[in-house]
């Protein structure tokens, strides 16, 4: 119980982190200062404004100084965090399968803030969660399961290139960011070419409903695709074993 509870905390925590990073990195603000404040006043948080999820329930969502809301995505983001984190400990233990979920989980939060805000995959967070998925790999299983790792995360990343390639040529616009086709990669690493392809596809039956709803609202029709890929990935990963097993029975393998 007591280990639950604290990587509870650890997700509200990297939570209220995973928010800063993905407000400021995208419009080349530090994360570090100014410190955390009030958008609309800039009144500087005291520590005891600033603690995850608990600030905002007891300030009642509204900042002590000016008492304007303060956005729902702040505490939120928090929540989701560290439910996920916490479900991916009940889920696995403190194993390798475990930091990889947090990884993934951790990559989602800050593509969600990010994608939905501006648009943007940062190229900082998809490169640290891969290479602290390699490390794992490399520390866990060793080295030539860590090299099989890039190389289904090659394959998956070519195959969503093809596909950005076909989409550019058919729609005579941009069909894919690259921030999507570099999240792919990671989706490979840790899914494989064989899941990786069961990725795409769930990622697009998710994000459907919310295309057709964007092409009606706007005419470019312009849709943030990684939080989809995102979520995919995590669903994938956590459920890794019941889908092979699906996949393999709906395609008769075995």
């Amino acid at each position: 119980m007591e280990v639950s509870i604290l990587i509870f905390v650890l997700g509200l925590v990297l939570g209220s982190f995973y928010n800063v990073v993905g407000i400021r990195m995208p419009v080349k603000k530090s994360i570090v200062k100014p410190g955390s404040h009030c958008t609309a006043c800039n009144h500087s948080l005291s520590w005891y404004e600033n603690i995850p999820l608990l600030s905002y329930l007891v300030l009642c969502g509204k900042c002590r100084k000016c008492r304007r809301p303060i956005s729902l995505m702040y505490p939120a983001v928090e929540l989701l965090t560290g439910l996920l984190f916490l479900f991916s400990y009940l889920l696995f233990g403190l194993n390798e399968y475990f930091f990889i979920a947090i990884i993934i989980v951790s990559l989602l939060i800050i593509v969600f803030v990010t994608d939905a805000l501006y648009m943007i995959i940062l190229d900082e967070a998809l490169i640290v969660s891969a290479i602290l998925i390699f490390i794992i790999k490399l520390v866990y299983q060793g080295f030539d399961p860590a090299l099989t790792a890039l190389r289904d995360g090659l394959i998956i990343f070519a195959v969503v290139y093809l596909l950005m390639l076909l989409g550019n040529f058919l729609f005579k616009k941009e069909s894919l960011g690259g921030g999507d086709i570099k999240l792919s990669f990671i989706a490979g690493m840790v899914l494989g070419p064989f899941l990786g392809a069961f990725y795409l596809v769930l990622a697009s039956f998710l994000a459907f409903p919310y295309a057709v709803y964007v092409v009606i609202k706007n005419n470019d029709g312009m849709l943030p695709f990684g939080p989809f890929l995102a979520t995919s990935m995590l669903f994938c990963y956590l459920n890794s074993a019941m889908l092979i097993e699906f996949l393999e029975r709906l395609l008769f393998i075995n």
